[in-house]
């Protein structure tokens, strides 16, 4: 398992259009991305005790979520991913699920999961069944992502974040979700082993510090 390097930072429009023209300058614009952005749709697990929230809300420097997500509108192709954070290192690891899997698990259908062979899977069905983890919440925002080979670096802008506040039905798509509260714009920046400085020097902004902002804890702001 690879840990990469996650900075996060709360900035505002002003800031984002100073960002979008430096980077558009320096790194590529990624490839899956519909002109220069991509709306994303997740559906988040935690358990009754709200364990994922309050381990994010306490700073608990060793922590995990799950999440089912899928890109602008396509249901076609569905990951599970589960985010692991290790201090200021991060990383992912990720499985296919079919429309029907995606499904099933928002059903309250777990059965077909036990007959897995994807490890992934079969950790979600573990801790569904002994954690009572269970799909919590939509959140959708869309990003503007930017890739710079060196470093195998990602920047990424992300806004308009809304929550579906209970609801979980997060393949329909008339499934209505609202603005969560005032929430900034978010820059982030994952890297490898190290941060070129022609992108170190692009993300540049004045008073603007490393933030622990989560998209998830501010969807669960009613609820």
């Amino acid at each position: 398992m690879t840990y990469r390097h996650e900075w996060k930072h709360e900035i505002n429009l002003s800031d984002m259009i100073s960002l979008r023209q430096r980077l558009r300058a320096v790194a590529k614009t990624d490839s899956h991305a519909i002109n220069g952005a991509y709306e994303i749709r997740s559906l988040y697990f935690d358990n009754l005790s709200d364990k994922a929230l309050r381990e994010k809300l306490d700073g608990i420097g060793r922590r995990e979520k799950f999440r089912i997500r899928y890109y602008n509108g396509d249901t076609s192709l569905i990951h599970l991913e589960k985010k692991s954070k290790l201090d200021g290192l991060g990383t992912k690891e990720s499985a296919v699920l079919t429309k029907e899997q995606a499904q099933a698990i928002v059903d309250g259908d777990y059965v077909w999961m036990t007959h897995t062979d994807n490890p992934l899977i079969a950790e979600l069905y573990y801790k569904m069944t002994v954690q009572q983890l269970r799909p919590k919440t939509i959140v959708d925002y869309t990003r503007e992502p930017y890739i710079f080979p060196a470093g195998n670096v990602r920047v990424t802008l992300d806004y308009n974040i809304r929550t579906g506040l209970l609801c979980t039905d997060f393949l329909n798509p008339e499934c209505v979700t609202i603005p969560a509260g005032e929430t900034p714009i978010i820059l982030e920046v994952k890297w490898d082993a190290y941060l070129p400085d022609v992108i170190r020097d692009a993300i540049q902004l004045s008073g603007r510090r490393p933030c622990a902002f989560s998209k998830y804890a501010a969807c669960r702001i009613y609820g």
